[in-house]
């Protein structure tokens, strides 16, 4: 189990040498050369953004290719906490959430009943628990059932 730790963390470090290395490309271009970062506009950011996510799958992905791993899975099988799926399924439901009946936004959290909190909390669970789930089958939309299907070996278009 150490050496499998070891080996996750050596490719951590690998794919967040390359999230620096890129950010600096972009930093190093002509346009963000010599610009203070108080001054970067959401633009100039964007750029930067982008190079170190860039760089961050790419090295995951090279993982992926060495440990003979699913690219899209082993994506998934990072672990954060909250992990990044899950704070987007939890930010999803939000427009959701407003919109149901039944919860007075004018009355302090404090001022709710232990029932009012409890049915809240239940509702919150249910959509997530709804969100969570059209997140996970998303890539299953994509997939086609091959003759093999059984066997595990399913054929991805």
């Amino acid at each position: 189990m150490g050496e499998l730790s070891e080996k996750e963390d050596e490719w951590q470090r690998q794919a967040t040498a390359a999230a620096i290395a890129e950010a600096r490309r972009a930093v190093g271009s002509a346009p963000l050369l010599n610009t203070p970062v108080g001054r970067l506009n959401d633009r100039e950011w964007g750029w930067i953004v982008c190079g170190v996510i860039f760089g961050w799958i790419q090295a995951r992905y090279q993982q992926a290719i060495a440990e003979g791993l699913d690219p899209e899975e082993l994506m998934c099988a990072i672990e954060h906490s909250p992990s990044p799926g899950d704070v987007a399924a939890a930010r999803s439901v939000l427009p959701l959430l407003a919109g149901k009946s039944g919860i007075d936004w004018s009355k302090p959290l404090m001022a709710w009943s232990k029932d009012e909190m409890i049915n809240f909390v239940l509702m919150v669970r249910q959509l997530i628990d709804q969100a969570a789930l059209t997140r996970d089958q998303g890539a299953a939309l994509l997939r086609k059932p091959s003759l093999d299907e059984k066997n595990g070996d399913a054929i991805l278009f």
